[in-house]
């Protein structure tokens, strides 16, 4: 058996960032909002509500927020668009396709990665399907592009990012990732893909509706936003009516029009992460999983996310006593981040077991 390392834990003040009234171990399908996305969120209501809002000034906090995110994937911000969901930029990927050109996927992934391509076979693109595991050794010199999740939603699996780059590299594949379920507790270099994109409203504690994608510079011009706005100009509030066209001179142009109230609540989520860092939110995460894992049982693993086969009965029986965790893909999924300390992964063993 492990023994919990409690030291890669952090502060209990951490934890007191959230309100949760359960023992919550369902980040991996909603993170909660720390109290200042709340707060923030409240006072942006209620200004609206008033009519004393200004419209411009949530630039701003679309402006921390992208900051933020570059310290989080470590991705320059000029190479940093906002969009409203990961299915938006797989979209954006999709359609820069080619008759005759392959894309490789993994066939366990979720699905706002997989439909755009699979839908662009209609066009004459070819996919090339095969298990998470067998991603890696699959890109070669006939694959143009390789569309695949860091972490697997329905089971918390880990690609080796830092493998894949790499065998893009020497074949002259490009990549398109999906960070959805990685940022925040991963270590990730953004810039080493040609595309990433994000949903924020997981481990990035953020409202549902904030997203980014990046993009390498090279590809800005070849690759099409496809849903280009008013948002997406140079200077957005100067580019409202009449043509010419006069989109952003970086990965701006792909950016989608925001979601204000939204993006007012993202920013200090995304600052808390950043401050605190991937490394050391993950070493948090991954004590709590594996303390968890060693308890029933199982070997240590490498994700902040644990997949277990439970009967109906102990299903139940946790969630009556106010265990909130998913079912995904026949299993029963827990997932530890932030808002979690050791009393709630004693709390949870106590129920299922």
């Amino acid at each position: 058996m492990v023994h919990l390392d409690e030291s890669s834990l952090l502060p209990t003040a951490v934890q007191a960032e959230f309100s949760a009234s359960n023992i919550y171990l369902d980040t991996a399908t909603m993170g909660l909002p720390p109290r200042a996305t709340q707060e923030e969120m409240r006072i942006q209501l209620a200004s609206i509500a008033d009519g004393s809002c200004d419209a411009t000034a949530f630039d701003i906090p679309i402006g921390r927020a992208r900051a933020a995110f570059s310290r989080i994937v470590q991705c320059p911000v000029d190479q940093i668009a906002i969009i409203p969901a990961v299915s938006v930029a797989t979209g954006v990927v999709a359609a820069h396709l080619r008759p005759g050109q392959k894309v490789l996927m993994a066939e366990e992934d979720f699905t706002s990665v997989l439909f755009p391509f699979l839908r662009a076979q209609r066009e004459a693109v070819e996919t090339v399907v095969v298990p998470l595991e067998s991603v890696i050794d699959r890109v070669a010199d006939d694959i143009d592009w390789v569309a695949v999740s860091a972490v697997q939603s329905s089971d918390g699996r880990r690609l080796d990012l830092d493998s894949l780059a790499d065998a893009c590299d020497a074949h002259g594949v490009r990549s398109y990732i999906d960070l959805t379920q990685a940022a925040g507790w991963v270590e990730a270099d953004a810039t080493r893909f040609d595309v990433t994109a994000t949903g924020l409203y997981k481990w990035l504690l953020s409202p549902r509706g904030t997203g980014f994608m990046t993009v390498r510079p090279e590809l800005w011009d070849s690759l099409q936003p496809t849903s280009l706005g008013w948002y997406a100009g140079q200077e957005p509030w100067r580019s409202i009516y009449r043509p010419p066209l006069r989109e952003a001179d970086n990965a701006r142009r792909y950016d989608i029009s925001p979601a204000w109230l939204c993006w007012a609540g993202a920013a200090p989520a995304l600052e808390l992460i950043a401050d605190l860092g991937p490394a050391a939110i993950g070493r948090h995460n991954l004590a709590l999983a594996n303390h968890f894992r060693s308890e029933l049982g199982l070997e240590a693993g490498i994700s902040a996310v644990v997949s277990l086969p439970l009967a109906d009965e102990r299903i139940e029986a946790a969630r009556e006593r106010g265990v909130a965790f998913a079912g995904r893909d026949g299993r029963s999924r827990f997932s530890f981040h932030l808002c979690n300390g050791l009393a709630d992964v004693e709390a949870a063993l106590a129920a299922i077991t």
